[in-house]
């Protein structure tokens, strides 16, 4: 097995179900997941390291995903956000569009594209979200 690099994503899902898979197939594919079970728990964890890129459930519990991500979005500086749903409601896509997140998909999407958007909105180092390296 190859080592894990220093990508970190935060799978933010109240189904633990999802966060234990989306983290065994982000730790296959070599990137760091580090799993929270709502918006307040990612937002409260003061030891959180910097990450790279954000996987987002639209609803959960308390704030939703796009709560999280509007309030992401006034900061200077936050990493891509990657939304997640079991329920694709057209008007919460175009809402996470328009806000600009990285990639929008279906929980029962292939793996492999859920990937394929980390790597991309990872390394593009969030335009919108990250300082350049170095």
């Amino acid at each position: 097995m190859g080592t894990l690099s220093n990508t970190y994503v935060a799978v933010i899902d109240d189904e633990s179900s999802i966060c234990t898979s989306m983290s065994r197939l982000l730790r296959l594919s070599n990137f760091q997941p580090v799993c929270y079970s709502s918006a307040e728990a990612y937002l409260s964890d003061s030891k959180r390291p910097t990450f790279d890129c954000l996987l987002l459930d639209i609803r959960l519990e308390g704030m939703s995903g796009l709560d999280l991500f509007r309030r992401l979005s006034a900061q200077e500086t936050h990493p891509p956000v990657i939304f997640i749903t079991a329920h694709d409601d057209p008007k919460m896509r175009d809402e996470a569009e328009a806000l600009g997140c990285a990639g929008f998909f279906r929980k029962t999407s292939p793996g492999a594209e859920i990937i394929e958007a980390i790597r991309r909105a990872s390394s593009s180092g969030g335009e919108e979200g990250k300082e350049p390296a170095g």
